[in-house]
């Protein structure tokens, strides 16, 4: 989260000032390296036994190569500091390329696998291109790097906001939220793993239900890369409809013991990596908010604190066994400060709840590389608890003033085991995978028409996934193809237990007629169990939702992309996403995917599974790279988002119907390790629901929610306009013998660009008609034009030693 300049101009011009004046004291400070060594080992994927006399080479930098010795270690000297990668050949071998690392006194050591491969005929008739993609997901799959996390502009590192420079991803720009919203599909729509264990969200103050929230709850410090998929999802990976977002974690250092210093705009943290023993390495970070102090020092009206915390430790066994445990917590506290006198943040908190969660998931895994197999054994559970309450004109000193208060405490254990197989060309994998989902909720809500909804709720089910996969490279290398199956079943009623009804199957196919061309395609069937919150409702003490199924979408893509070597890629991809037995309201006909944008919980009422959507476009995707000088990101999505309540009604547009979502970005980096960049986006207006301004007027519905109601009738019948924002970033990195230290300056929106939000209204508390019977009195509403954005600075300083 970060502060609007309108309500700091004054502090942020001290410590912009501040940031200048440090910078420009330190670039002529004491002398730095030219470079640091980098360690590391060249491993037969499948043996596990280190690679002798393999070229190991950083790409992009002519006569660097150097070879491994009779064990596979390397050692390359003189490394220049920054963000590198490594390529290894070896005959016999598939070329390689590793993850993006980044480059420092305290360089973990590097593990490059490779996959043998009998048709590799002479090291110099291959090239590293860092433009790869995975056999299973030739389309709709991107690798975003340590560089991308580092130094898009905009994103200040979060996860969240990192993969809006890539196709497909919308974003609301109302508002500092990060709900991930995919191809036209919800936020509730999303599947996160962090090293295989799945995560609930990955989001402070996170929406129970779907899984957006203001900030990451992520330390981007800990992550190797991300793979993130927009369809073709993997069999292994379920639970998801419109994406799936793979984070691969970073090993700590074997070599010695590092830390990490960061203080920024919003939060200050600290990071390690090390070794414990010869055997055992290890990553940790804690981050402490202090917004809440900052935002009422400012007079804004929310007040938020967060604390989080992240672990990781590995234990290498011997070559072919490994352990590792993985923890991640966050706890969260949002107040309102009703000391702020604005008309805006009057609305703001006529609705805005008070909320507390608290959330963490601990999970193991076991690995065993044996022969041409691997397995994974893996066991984990995730927990979430949400409180919100609720009063009319923030007034709790009247009990009768309660709008809403609701709990929600929902946990998953879960086992899951893997094997990996490889038989020349192929690679097999199967799997299954066992959890029990339990869910506890104690709800309080008043209605528009003043009833008192109350229920509380316990509930307890098993759910289970079957999975298989195959592979296939073929020995010319121009054709990939892949065939995978997916079961998923619950105990929660006898209409999720039916496995043969949740069945997912999925393929995909990539031929390469030329040497840099490629044409992809997937196709595949993806199912997702509603959010607790939906399944738990009760009316009248009874579960009400239990006839709810599955959420399936029916998703198909197909594309071409072209590669000029490691400079160049141009990815052109269409898409076509069908949905069906979502889950509708009854109440007000709105699909459950089309909310969830929102603080606090959604699902909670009666639902049917009759919605149906329809969601398809176009997808440009640009990447230019020179190393050590250029990255630039450019993508287009052009598409549309509809859904119709039922099969007799007919489509309208989703709430997430923006129809264009244009981003370019670039970082340029300059001599004595500057770097600047920019990114300029551009999104259409989303569709929203009028107020029913005559229901909304009458005291009763006014006094009930203390706001005004929607007029359904109308849903979605209105548009926002197109937004535009143009965000900076400078980054001044100085690197000595034993330390490094990083000041970076990161502006959102420095063209001060403003949206227009749909028209507010607010009681004056004066009734207009006081001799009417008391269902017929008025209030007069008062119109309020808001609009929103701001320019956004976020100032940071890091301090690796």
């Amino acid at each position: 989260m970060f502060l609007p300049v309108s309500y700091c101009s004054d502090m942020e011009r001290i410590i912009l000032s501040f940031a200048v004046i440090l910078t420009f004291t330190l670039s002529d400070a004491a002398p730095v390296v030219d470079g640091y060594t980098v360690r590391g080992k060249v491993l037969d994927k499948v043996t596990r036994e280190g690679i002798p006399y393999a070229a190991v080479l950083i790409v992009g930098v002519e006569g660097s190569g150097v070879a491994t010795d009779s064990t596979g270690v390397f050692v390359i000297e003189n490394v220049a500091p920054g963000i590198s990668q490594f390529s290894a050949v070896q005959l016999g071998y598939r070329t390689v390329v590793t993850p993006e690392y980044r480059i420092t006194p305290y360089t973990p050591f590097i593990e490059i696998e490779m996959d043998q491969d009998v048709t590799e005929l002479a090291h110099s008739s291959v090239r590293p291109s860092p433009f790869l993609r995975s056999v299973e997901s030739p389309v709709s799959a991107r690798i975003i790097s340590v560089g991308d996390i580092e130094k898009i502009p905009g994103a200040n590192k979060d996860v969240a906001r990192i993969v809006r420079s890539y196709p497909g991803v919308s974003y609301s720009p109302i508002g500092y939220r990060n709900d991930l919203i995919v191809r036209g599909g919800g936020p509730s729509e999303n599947a996160f793993y962090l090293d295989g264990i799945e995560i609930p969200n990955i989001n402070h103050f996170a929406t129970q239900g779907a899984s957006g929230g203001p900030v990451s709850i992520l330390n981007s410090d800990l992550i190797r890369e991300i793979s993130f998929y927009t369809g073709s999802f993997p069999a292994n990976r379920g639970g998801a409809l419109s994406s799936v977002m793979d984070i691969s974690l970073k090993d700590g250092n074997k070599d010695k013991q590092a830390f990490k210093a960061t203080i920024g705009a919003s939060e200050a943290g600290v990071s390690a990596s090390g070794h414990i023993g010869r055997r055992t390495t290890y990553i940790a970070s804690v981050r402490q908010s202090y917004l809440q102090l900052l935002f009422k020092l400012l007079g804004l009206p929310l007040l938020p604190n967060y604390i989080d915390g992240q672990v990781k430790f590995k234990t290498t066994f011997d070559n072919r066994d490994e352990l590792s445990f993985i923890a991640l917590a966050g706890f969260d506290n949002m107040k309102l400060n009703l000391e702020t006198d604005d008309k805006a943040d009057e609305y703001l908190l006529s609705y805005l709840p008070v909320l507390k969660q608290e959330t963490f998931t601990v999970g193991g895994s076991y690995r065993h590389f044996g022969d041409g197999h691997t397995q994974t054994y893996s066991l984990s559970y995730s927990y979430l608890n949400n409180r919100s309450r609720k009063y009319l004109g923030n007034d709790e000193s009247d009990p009768s003033n309660l709008i809403s208060k609701g709990s929600g405490l929902e946990g998953k254990f879960q086992a899951r085991f893997e094997n990996r197989s490889y038989y020349g060309p192929w690679t097999v994998r199967e799997g299954g995978e066992l959890g029990y989902r339990h869910f506890e909720s104690d709800v309080f809500r008043r209605t528009d028409d003043a009833r008192d909804i109350r229920y509380d709720s316990a509930l307890g089910f098993l759910s289970w996934g079957l999975f298989t996969s195959a592979d296939y490279k073929s020995p010319s290398g121009k054709v990939n193809t892949s065939f995978g199956l997916r079961m998923d079943g619950s105990s929660f009623s006898g209409r999720t237990a039916a496995v043969w009804k949740q069945i997912s199957p999925r393929a995909s196919v990539s031929y390469m007629p030329w040497k840099d061309w490629s044409f992809n395609a997937s196709t595949g069937l993806y199912h997702q169990l509603p959010p607790m919150t939906a399944l738990s409702y009760r009316e009248d003490g009874t579960l009400a939702n239990r006839s709810l199924d599955y959420m399936r979408v029916f998703s198909s893509a197909s594309g071409v992309d072209w590669k000029l070597r490691d400079r160049l890629y141009i990815g052109l991809e269409a898409f076509c996403k069908y949905f069906f037995d979502i889950p509708v309201s009854v109440a007000t006909g709105v699909p459950l995917t089309c909310i969830g944008a929102d603080y606090g919980s959604i699902g909670e009422e009666l639902l049917k599974s009759e919605a149906t959507g329809l969601s398809y476009g176009t997808e440009l995707l640009v990447k230019w790279l020179i190393p050590d000088k250029v990255s630039l990101v450019g993508s287009a999505t052009l598409y549309w988002s509809r859904f119709k309540s039922d099969s007799q009604a007919s489509y309208i547009p989703s709430s997430w119907d923006n129809r264009f979502i244009i981003n370019l970005s670039a970082v340029y980096d300059l001599p004595k390790y500057w770097s600047i960049g920019a990114k300029i986006s551009a999104i259409g207006g989303a569709p929203y629901t009028p107020y029913d301004l005559e229901s909304s007027s009458l005291k009763t519905v006014w006094d009930a929610t203390g706001r005004p109601v929607y007029d359904f009738d109308r849903y979605n019948s209105a548009r926002l306009d197109p937004y535009y924002q143009i965000d900076l970033r400078v980054d001044k990195n100085f690197y000595f013998k034993k330390w490094t230290l990083g000041l970076y300056v990161d502006l959102q929106n420095v063209t001060f660009s403003k949206i227009r939000q749909p028209d507010a209204y607010l009681s004056t508390g004066e009734v207009v008609n006081p001799d009417a019977l008391l269902p017929e009195q008025k209030y007069e509403l008062e119109l309020l034009e808001l609009y929103s954005g701001t320019i956004v600075p976020a100032i940071g300083v890091t301090v690796d030693f």
